[in-house]
């Protein structure tokens, strides 16, 4: 994520309006925009090969699932953010055209410029939105994903997993081995 070289505070409906007609996507945070930059192959096939899965597991359920390009509004639209894989099974999304907002799974995929940023504030946002149930981060340098869960007293628990280890994403009912995120996935 790179700021954008003009420091101009809009409005959540002036960046809507805005973003619409720029050739790359934005990220809207608190009034500011900032560039969404490229990944990685992996990164790319990481996302892919779990949206694939979840979209196939979902198919002719309730849940919408979505990539990329799929853009997500947190807390009375003080932030958009584009997270790698989001689900959503809330009818209030359903007919939703700019951007998702009652999500119940949002997963972003890591790179060594953006993790601190994802562990850290984009969660604490993220934990804004009533509806997410969980929050998976996944490594893209090596075997890992952690899964942060909210529990029934509201706390959110992780969940890591490793080479080897069977998921379970409790908000879809999915069941998968950890290899399947990593298929035809090549580490430097």
């Amino acid at each position: 994520m790179v700021a954008s070289p003009e420091a101009n505070y809009m409005s959540p409906q002036e960046y809507l309006e805005w973003e619409e007609h720029q050739e790359i996507k934005y990220e809207y945070i608190d009034g500011e925009v900032f560039a969404m930059t490229g990944g990685t192959i992996p990164h790319n096939s990481i996302a892919l090969n779990l949206a694939s899965a979840l979209k196939s597991h979902c198919r002719g359920g309730s849940y919408r699932v979505n990539m990329a390009g799929a853009k997500v509004g947190v807390s009375e639209n003080v932030a958009f953010h584009y997270p790698d894989v989001v689900v959503s099974c809330d009818e209030r999304d359903k007919q939703a055209i700019q951007f998702l907002q009652y999500p119940c799974l949002i997963v972003e995929v890591l790179s060594p410029s953006t993790e601190a940023y994802d562990r850290g504030k984009k969660f604490t946002r993220y934990r804004r939105i009533q509806t997410l149930q969980e929050y998976v981060l996944i490594d893209a340098e090596k075997i890992g994903l952690d899964c942060f869960r909210l529990n029934d007293r509201g706390l959110w628990e992780l969940h890591p997993y490793e080479a080897g280890d069977e998921i379970h994403l409790t908000s879809v009912d999915f069941h998968f081995p950890i290899s399947l995120v990593y298929e035809d996935v090549q580490f430097a």
